[in-house]
């Protein structure tokens, strides 16, 4: 069974039934899954950060949700994540990670170095996955924290888990 497989899974244990993402290749399987499911509903973004609005929105309305993304992204979320903060509005992301391992484009290595200091820095409870066979107990486990607790967590898996893009 391949790790999309067991994160929609924990997307059934954890009822959540909004995925918003900005699709990114390493999100596909996983994406694909929530968008064949009858109990899934997939938003596409135009920008990362209207993702955390709708969390926000869905936990209001009794709902849960779940937001997927690059590490190109969560620049666009910083402003909008103070809010989950202040408002402890659960908020569970996951976040394929670029500018890390093999990177071959130079552009997404500032962002990919940043993702974790700046989430962190915004309240966001962070767990980094190196291993594939990992990413859906560690989600699992993020899922638990926010909505449980009411905090904004973010899985962030590294290029080592997905493997090295190249174009």
């Amino acid at each position: 069974m391949s790790w999309s497989e067991d994160v929609f899974k924990v997307l059934d244990n954890h009822e959540v039934a909004t995925i918003a993402t900005v699709p990114d290749a390493g999100l596909t399987g996983v994406l694909n899954l929530c968008e064949n499911s009858e109990t899934k509903k997939v938003v596409t973004l135009t920008t990362e950060e209207e993702g955390v609005g709708l969390m926000q929105g869905l936990w209001l309305g009794k709902q849960r949700g779940a937001l997927l993304m690059q590490s190109s992204g969560v620049g666009n979320c910083i402003n909008a994540l103070s809010v989950v903060a202040s408002t402890r509005t659960p908020c569970a992301m996951l976040i394929t990670m670029r500018g890390q391992w093999g990177e071959f484009n130079p552009w997404q290595v500032p962002m990919g170095h940043a993702t974790q200091p700046v989430m962190e820095a915004m309240g966001v409870y962070c767990y980094s996955v190196e291993q594939a066979d990992q990413i859906a107990e560690t989600f699992d486990a993020a899922c638990g924290l926010a909505f449980n607790g009411g905090y904004a967590t973010a899985v962030l898996i590294h290029q080592r888990a997905l493997g090295t893009k190249v174009f």
